[in-house]
């Protein structure tokens, strides 16, 4: 399993992943699932995976080696919009869906795969996808500011509560940590490293890009500080109004 989230805002853009995978407990590896197609000035194009590991990396090489009918090459740097480069996501998920899915349920393999698309390209806005396992997808929007992919669901309830499009890059790259701090508490699937991304709208460029590893001071200081204000939040709270006879 594995844990990929991505917000975009007015101010830009904030992507992370897990780098863990693995094939039983005693089978743990460590694979990056963020891919970055950068030309400054051009296009900042990230993609997230999440999903059968073979069906996620074949789809990026076939994204980097795909070639057109005359020979020439057509990869992610020649789409002209952020829309065109989710349905070239799309329709490479789906060849190698079609080509590798029958034998890999032969085996009682699971061949389902999804991205996140994200990023701007010149004379265009930045947009935020979603891309299924079938290779549909869909956009972000004013309410729906970010996509979640892997084990989600223990990461989701802090970014409802306090992202919205006018939230600082900085403040949602920190609840992104809380995040995946959250999610790897409770399910040991996911873990560091975890490769973080920022990008500033209409820049071109990334303007941040960092690998967190269990040395890592802030996220170490995160960690600990959420569960301390948790737990400080918790014991504040007043009892409810009919505990009257229950023991303390």
């Amino acid at each position: 399993m594995t844990y990929c989230a991505a917000i975009t805002l007015k101010a830009g853009m904030v992507f992370a992943s897990d780098s863990r995978t693995n094939a039983g407990v005693d089978h743990v590896a460590s694979y990056r699932k963020m891919r970055v197609f950068s030309r400054e000035g051009d296009r900042v194009i990230v993609i997230l995976s999440s999903g059968n590991l073979s069906i996620t990396q074949s789809a990026i090489n076939l994204l980097q080696e795909d070639t057109r009918e005359d020979g020439k090459r057509r990869t992610l740097f020649d789409a002209r919009s952020m829309y065109e480069v989710a349905e070239m996501v799309g329709q490479a998920l789906r060849e190698v869906r079609k080509r590798d899915a029958p034998y890999l349920l032969q085996a009682n393999v699971d061949a389902g795969a999804s991205f996140i698309v994200g990023g701007q390209i010149a004379g265009g806005r930045q947009r935020l996808f979603h891309v299924y396992s079938e290779g549909n997808f869909i956009e972000s929007t004013a309410e729906t500011t970010y996509f979640q992919i892997g084990e989600s669901k223990y990461g989701k309830p802090v970014i409802d509560r306090v992202v919205t499009p006018d939230t600082s890059l900085l403040e949602a790259t920190k609840c992104l940590l809380v995040s995946f701090d959250s999610t790897m508490r409770s399910n040991i699937s996911v873990g560091l490293p975890i490769d973080l991304l920022i990008y500033r709208a209409d820049t071109l460029r990334v303007a941040f890009q960092h690998q967190i590893n269990e040395s890592d001071a802030y996220f170490n200081m995160v960690h600990q500080r959420w569960g301390e204000g948790l737990r400080k939040v918790f014991t504040e709270l007043p009892n409810p109004d009919w505990n009257v006879g229950f023991e303390q």
